[in-house]
């Protein structure tokens, strides 16, 4: 047994992703050999083009021992089932008396068997074949050992598989969790294990160089995402920059490779190539500096520069259609989806479907032209550096004169007929991130964060105000999301609310831990008020049943930017 194991997570729930992680090897998107732990534990769905199911039954004493993003035990009075990734195509495990496998298709994917797909059970193997992919699935078996594995051929499926029986588990275990078992220990054990968890889920979205992207990635998820997203690739980088700052450069520079000839950076990229034809939040110069803080590599900045400068002035020439020197996102026709380039997909704030000078845009620009400007100054590249920080200043003070509010002393939308919109959302508290902001508007800001008429909700903040008619489960329409609440804690310590972000760092701390105790999984979003559960909030639109991590029906589990920025706030315990 690996010293510390009694540290690791130990809490199981359905939809909690497993599989193989890129920090470890070669990772193969396109196989979408990727599990989830399914409704009855511990079965796994193997989320494959037609899905595969590994039925897996235990004495009835068994409990689970620990569990990872790809490694797991559980234990009873017969033994144990441990079962962890040798490589991306192989799941290898050892069995015990009582325990009972099998492999098969999932439900949902047996009405398309007939003349699609095939079963085959030989003596210490079950083969499953799609015939659309060509891909199989093999589970083999031998005494206690036994081996799930991908495969384009039958042969290469068989021959994993077989390999995977001899498999040294107790190494590979260790190799697994070792990432985990070197974290600093908090003093809290139910919080030293989130922090696990979290780093978990961090290790398990991030993938290896593949096709198109020739070094490390991130995802939001390995399911249902799958691909690369411009603002989550930076909270992704700002955790891992405490674990391995090198990968950590890796995925920012793959994000920034993807620019296009015209200076625009897609805000999704897929394996394959495709490349979408909006953008996201620009805060790349920020997520460059951070990592530069801990590389204190100027080569790494040098090559930044150019892929920042030239994303930026896209902004500027293609996202100002009214030449006020205050920029709006593009504005779509889905009504599910008004703003998906503001990462505030289906906020209300969009209801209207049309372009405003937005206010968490502008900031983020703001922000960006500063952190550019260290850039070129650390690059002594003075002269850039001064335009750039008058730029940001100058974007700033537009914001502070433009966008507030003296009547509710809050920072708004403003519409083109020169009107400020009248939707409460949290991107109005982000101007808590500039510097020189006048006292009284953070004064009015920490006032209506504590006011709970508005933001003050038993799981602060609200993605827009309890006040607001539009106000519920929906995404962005009234759920607490973590990205938002680490902007607003670091938006208070810049202007010296350190109390204000005690507290609201405890809140979102215990928010998550609140939920992953109770399902095993981090979320992409809670209820702000803490009456729905994330598993019955709604996603653009009403929820569904039964659940189906793939059709993005609920609050997303094993949400990659919940698990690293609450890292962040939980690694800042152990300082």
């Amino acid at each position: 047994m690996v010293l510390g194991m009694e540290r690791l997570p130990n809490r199981l729930g359905e939809g909690a992703i497993f599989a193989f992680s890129g920090m470890d090897g070669p990772t193969d998107t396109a196989s979408r050999f990727v599990a989830t732990w399914g409704e009855r534990l511990p079965d796994l769905l193997f989320h494959t083009p037609l899905r595969r199911k590994l039925s897996v039954n235990l004495p009835a004493d068994f409990i689970v021992s620990y569990v990872t993003g790809d490694a797991c035990s559980w234990s009873g009075a017969a033994g144990a089932l441990t079962l962890a990734y040798s490589h991306w195509h192989t799941l290898a495990g050892l069995s015990c008396m009582g325990v009972k496998l099998a492999l098969g298709f999932a439900e949902e994917a047996a009405g398309d068997m007939a003349g699609s797909s095939a079963m085959e059970e030989h003596p210490g193997m079950m083969l499953t074949w799609d015939a659309k992919t060509g891909d199989w699935v093999v589970l083999a078996h031998r005494e206690n050992r036994f081996a799930v594995s991908f495969g384009r051929s039958r042969e290469e499926a068989v021959d994993r598989a077989q390999a995977g029986l001899s498999i040294a588990m107790e190494e590979v275990v260790s190799e697994r969790v070792g990432l985990c078992l070197g974290l600093p220990l908090l003093a809290e054990p139910s919080l030293d294990r989130l922090l696990q968890k979290c780093v978990s889920v961090m290790k398990v979205n991030t993938l290896a160089a593949e096709a198109g992207l020739k070094q490390h990635w991130s995802t939001p998820d390995r399911v249902p995402h799958r691909d690369m997203w411009l603002w989550d690739t930076v909270f992704h980088s700002l955790a891992m920059n405490e674990l391995d700052p090198e990968l950590s450069c890796e995925c920012l520079f793959t994000m920034l490779e993807a620019q296009l000839e015209d200076g625009m950076i897609p805000h999704q990229i897929s394996v394959r190539g495709w490349k979408s034809n909006i953008t996201q939040p620009p805060i790349l110069a920020w997520g460059i500096w951070e990592n530069f803080r801990r590389l204190n590599k100027e080569e790494m900045l040098t090559r930044a520069l150019p892929y920042l400068e030239r994303y930026l002035e896209w902004n500027l020439q293609n996202r100002d259609v009214n030449g006020n020197g205050l920029l709006e996102w593009s504005i779509a026709g889905d009504v599910m989806c008004r703003s998906g380039e503001s990462g505030m997909d289906n906020s209300s704030r969009f209801d209207k479907a049309v372009k405003m000078d937005a206010v968490d845009f502008n900031v983020f620009m703001a922000l960006d032209m500063q952190y550019l400007s260290l850039i070129c100054q650390q690059l002594r590249q003075e002269e850039k550096a001064a335009a750039w920080a008058q730029r940001g200043e100058e974007l700033s003070q537009f914001i502070q004169t433009l966008l507030w509010s003296e009547k509710d002393q809050f920072y708004y939308d403003l519409e083109h007929d020169g009107a400020l919109s009248p939707v409460k959302s949290v991107s109005g508290f982000l101007p808590l991130l500039l510097d020189k902001l006048p006292k009284r508007h953070t004064e009015g800001l920490v006032s209506m964060l504590q006011d709970p008429r508005h933001f003050l909700t038993a799981c602060p903040v609200p993605s827009i105000a309890v006040s607001e008619p539009e106000w519920g489960t929906d995404m962005w329409r009234g759920p607490t999301w973590i990205n938002m609440n680490f902007f607003i804690i670091l938006g208070l310590r810049k202007q010296g609310r350190q109390e204000e972000a005690a507290w609201l760092k405890k809140k979102t701390i215990d928010l998550v831990n609140k939920y992953y105790v109770k399902y095993g999984v981090v979320f992409e979003y809670y209820d702000s008020t803490d009456r729905v559960d994330p598993v019955d909030c709604d996603r653009k639109g009403p929820r569904r049943k039964p659940y189906d991590i793939r059709a993005k029906i609920d609050s997303i589990r094993d949400y990659h930017w919940t698990a690293a920025l609450t890292a962040i706030l939980l690694l800042e315990e152990a300082q």
